[in-house]
């Protein structure tokens, strides 16, 4: 299944994604596509028959596919190749940092440069959306606890994130900083997450041209390894790191401004497209 949630911001609807590629409102069957539906009510869906909910309107704004995100969690350097470019050492364990949920847009929303950036930079990752709650998960029982997966764009603020005290964390999770969807797409839809093409490009360049099979740490690891330190809970979102051609990759480096148009996708999980835009103050 292809699940979304669509309309103005803050009072999205869900949704489901026809095979005709058609929007079918799910509002009479589920609440939203949460935490709680992931984990308790996406039976509801799978039994019934989708052609006879109504067809929404194909031009209707798409939010982020998952609503009221419990955790946003971030592994850094998981691509051998994308650690080079950044100047930084292999990973012999995950690196982890957290994005706000404050930062959660939907996948073609405007896309804010923070006041005081210069160097605003782009990162498509596979997202991982947990459906089952659980800690100290096994590596071999780690993907029954996973609900679908997601395009994820993990804007980045080089300088805030590198440059300055503290934490990764200020880099990474300012307003719009975390576009995902256009849909969740269920696991049994992705036979391999670890087998997926991954790309982005900027005002039609194309920076990045990536797969997921050069991850360092896959999927199962990752979810095994955080919860040994959190518990996971259904509705929370791991966004798995991305592959070479970030805007600090480059030489000399490149960083994004006000009017560019990003685009990027991950194979089977569709697109995202956002303008760039100076943030309001």
């Amino acid at each position: 299944m292809k699940l979304l949630r669509y309309g103005e911001k803050g009072k999205e609807k869900p949704a489901i994604l026809d095979i005709q590629g058609q929007i079918r409102d799910l509002s009479s069957i589920v609440e939203d596509i949460n935490g709680h539906v992931l984990e308790h009510e996406l039976d509801k869906i799978l039994t019934m028959d989708i052609e006879q909910l109504a067809i929404v309107d194909a031009d209707v704004r798409i939010g982020a596919c998952v609503a009221d995100i419990g955790k946003f969690i971030c592994i850094g350097l998981n691509y051998a190749d994308h650690a080079e470019e950044s100047g930084a050492e292999i990973p012999t364990e995950p690196v982890v940092f957290a994005k706000w949920t404050s930062a959660v847009v939907g996948p073609n929303d405007d896309i804010e440069i923070p006041k005081a950036s210069t160097k605003t930079d782009w990162e498509v990752e596979l997202g991982v959306v947990i459906g089952k709650s659980g800690r100290y998960i096994e590596r071999d029982d780690a993907m029954q606890y996973v609900a679908g997966y997601c395009v994820v764009n993990d804007i980045s603020e080089r300088q805030f994130q590198l440059e300055g005290t503290g934490t990764w964390d200020k880099g990474k999770g300012c307003d719009t900083f975390g576009p995902i969807g256009p849909w969740l797409v269920t696991a049994d839809e992705i036979d391999d997450p670890g087998q997926l093409h991954l790309w982005l490009e900027v005002d039609g360049h194309r920076y990045q041209d990536g797969h997921t099979s050069t991850m360092i740490f896959d999927v199962a690891t990752i979810i095994s390894y955080l919860s040994q330190f959190m518990s996971l809970q259904a509705g929370d979102i791991i966004s798995t790191g991305t592959p070479p051609g970030v805007g600090l990759g480059q030489k000399p480096p490149v960083y994004l401004r006000a009017g560019q148009i990003m685009h990027l996708g991950i194979e089977g999980l569709g697109e995202q497209k956002q303008r760039v835009v100076v943030a309001k103050l």
